[in-house]
């Protein structure tokens, strides 16, 4: 996939030691925690999009596992904010999903994350659950994660969302 000077490709093995410093330079550690579990991201399957001018630097990253019949999002991180490079990595993970077979992509985000709320609403993901008090449990896993997050809302809940997945078209 490439738009506007940006590249989407799949992430080789050769990445993954850029992926555990990005990783734990977004997230602030190599490990996340969600839903009661503690994942590793720079070892799963994902997507990375590129910035091919002035010269190739990363632009973002999508990190997903495939779940049955879902393909979870477990990362999604646009360097570069408000540029189309999220809307790109979502569209790479439809792709993905429908090749897959799967039937809905989900992810998890925090109660305090309002900009990620309604950035995937807006590209037609809908909310499904709410853990009250998982992101409390997780900090016992991950001691990183504050107790305050974004516009000083107090950390404490997952919220997930779900899109899904249209077959791809027949082929004539």
């Amino acid at each position: 996939m490439n738009e506007a000077g940006i590249s989407v490709r799949p992430v080789s093995d050769d990445d993954r030691p850029m992926l555990s410093w990005l990783i734990a330079e977004l997230w602030g550690s190599e490990v996340v925690a969600v839903h009661g579990s503690v994942l590793r991201p720079a070892e799963l399957a994902g997507f990375i999009a590129e910035r091919c001018r002035p010269a190739v630097r990363v632009a973002g990253l999508l990190t997903y596992q495939v779940l049955g019949d879902v393909l979870e999002i477990v990362t999604l991180n646009a360097i570069e904010r408000r540029s189309g490079i999220g809307t790109l990595l979502v569209e790479a993970s439809v792709g993905k999903a429908r090749r897959c077979g799967c039937r809905e992509i989900r992810l998890t985000t925090t109660n305090d994350n309002v900009d990620a709320l309604r950035f995937y609403q807006r590209r037609g993901f809908r909310l499904a659950e709410l853990r009250p008090g998982a992101v409390d449990r997780a900090r016992q896993r991950k001691p990183q994660i504050p107790a305050v997050g974004d516009y000083g809302i107090p950390l404490h809940d997952e919220i997930d969302l779900t899109l899904r997945v249209r077959p791809a078209p027949p082929r004539p």
